[in-house]
């Protein structure tokens, strides 16, 4: 049986325990305001060392600055977690970021990823947001995920995070 709780910095070497691994057929692209599909074909691995501890420094400086973390734990071990970051974005600074999200590729489908956004999302409505923001990877899976948890492309596009991440696909969730 699948749990949730509230995580704490406490368990950020819990992390490690996500196998994020996937096949990518296909990714997204964004070109003039429409979103392009291009055939990838490759695998993703799972957490290399330097990728892990930039996840873990992220999921610190959220709960350290008051973000949240939400986990999925089978018996002791994370299956999946989310974590709402606590900077409001926007030009109206009505939104907050889903910064991380990911499921283990073994628990993927299974629901796991809506209820932890559905739990990221009561969150950010009760903290006076009136949407999410995510800056998604550009696989099909985790577009897909997202749109049919009710997000939808923004043309508000976050400066900030484009930066970060140029390639990736900017979508918001109404609250």
């Amino acid at each position: 049986m699948i749990t949730y709780q509230v995580m704490t910095e406490e368990q950020v070497g819990k992390l490690s325990e996500i196998d994020r691994s996937e096949h990518i057929d296909l990714i997204y692209e964004m070109q003039n305001g429409e979103m392009i599909e291009l055939q990838a074909g490759h695998e993703c691995p799972s957490w290399d060392e330097d990728l892990l501890h930039e996840m873990e420094g992220r999921y610190l400086l959220e709960l350290r600055n008051g973000g949240m973390a939400i986990g999925a734990f089978d018996a002791d071990t994370l299956v999946g977690f989310g974590v709402l970051a606590h900077q409001w974005r926007g030009e109206h600074q009505d939104r907050l970021q889903v910064d991380l999200m990911y499921v283990s590729r073994n628990y993927r489908r299974r629901g796991i990823g809506t209820k932890i956004m559905q739990t990221l999302a009561a969150e950010a409505k009760q903290r006076g947001a009136k949407y999410l923001y995510i800056s998604s990877t550009e696989t099909r899976s985790a577009v897909f995920f997202y749109k049919s948890n009710g997000s939808q492309l923004t043309e508000d596009v976050d400066p900030e995070l484009f930066k970060k991440e140029p390639k990736d696909i900017h979508m918001v969730v109404e609250l």
